[in-house]
């Protein structure tokens, strides 16, 4: 079994000896065992902390290279003009902590993707939005600390000022 321990971020494709095609879910966690796309059977032993996103290099001490890639899953994609609807459909569908893909089209038409959800959906349309019921990778929005460049890893600082962070 190939033992994978370390996030390198993003990678061309050409930089990994194979693939392991995951869904959503298990792109949250951080240990798990799958078969990647050549059969090879992975061990996947990471720390906690960011997704595993699309196009992310995973190696360990042998040092091979895996990429991921996000699976075909169900999905319901919204299309509304861009701009202003688009931004409350958003907000809306944010505002219920639910993962967003967010996109435009070559058309200019504004998309948001979730996981099917029948009080979403309704949302969605009551907002004005078209929902296409389909299957699609899912790879959604990292969230506003997931800062872009710093390639999955986190860096910590140290403060200290009399209180603690504790809610």
């Amino acid at each position: 079994m190939l033992t994978l321990t370390e996030r390198l971020g993003p990678i061309e494709a050409s930089a990994a000896v194979d693939t392991l095609t995951l869904d959503y879910t298990t792109r949250t966690r951080g240990r798990f065992k799958a078969s990647s796309d050549g059969g090879r059977e992975v061990g996947v032993f990471l720390d906690r902390g960011p997704v595993l996103r699309h196009g992310d290099g995973l190696t360990g001490e042998d040092g091979q290279t895996i990429r991921v890639q996000a699976a075909v899953e169900p999905v319901v994609t919204a299309r509304l003009e861009a701009g202003l609807p688009l931004a409350r459909l958003s907000y809306h569908l944010g505002n219920r902590h639910v993962q967003l893909a967010i996109g435009v089209d070559g058309d200019g038409i504004g998309w948001v993707r979730f996981p099917p959800d029948h009080v979403l959906e309704a949302l969605a349309e009551r907002l004005g939005a078209r929902l296409e019921h389909h299957d699609a990778p899912f790879d959604p929005e990292p969230g506003a600390y997931a800062r872009a460049g710093e390639g999955g890893h986190h860096h910590h600082h140290g403060h200290h000022h009399g209180h603690d962070h504790a809610h």
